[in-house]
């Protein structure tokens, strides 16, 4: 895995072996920034079930202003610290449970990355609680990434795209 654009391109990112869990694909994740690249510059990004970072971290090396890296995992918490180092922007690395984050969170986001384990059936109710606290900003958007199902969500389907068995969906408001 490496960081695909922008500022630092080509910086390698250390990936974890934690069962349910799968890491983006270099392929898709370059096809998924080329589709969103006009909301990224001075954009603030929140990366729910953030894994090594590697979606939030490109989004910082691609002109992001301030990524919120957040995961209950502590190997991943330590994966996204390590991939971090020597990058001088706004990232803030939260260990937390999702839930808890959203529940309490004052923030706003331009982008919101949800990619979570996929058999925990947790997309759906990240997406019902950034709707029912506005999380997401006007003009923003949510980037679903899963395997089985469809996001349930009220916001507008922008885009789709599939990867083999990989969906991802870009929803915005």
């Amino acid at each position: 895995m490496r960081i695909i654009s922008g500022k630092y391109k080509g910086k390698k990112l250390q990936g974890f072996n934690i069962e349910g869990t799968r890491p983006t694909m270099d392929r898709v994740k370059e096809s998924l920034f080329a589709m969103i690249q006009n909301y990224i510059p001075g954009s603030i990004v929140l990366d729910l079930f953030a894994g090594s970072g590697a979606l939030g971290l490109e989004a910082i090396s691609q002109g992001a202003k301030t990524c919120y890296l957040i995961d209950n995992n502590i190997e991943a918490i330590n994966t996204i610290k390590t991939n971090s180092q020597n990058m001088d922007e706004n990232i803030i690395i939260m260990h937390t449970d999702y839930k808890k984050y959203l529940k309490t969170t004052d923030k706003q986001f331009d982008i919101i990355f949800l990619d979570p384990p996929y058999q925990q059936n947790q997309l759906n109710k990240a997406l019902k609680i950034i709707e029912e606290r506005n999380l997401l900003k006007d003009g923003g958007i949510v980037i679903c990434e899963y395997e089985i199902g469809m996001p349930i969500t009220n916001l507008k389907l922008l885009k789709t795209k599939s990867y083999g068995p990989k969906k991802i969906d870009i929803f915005g408001k």
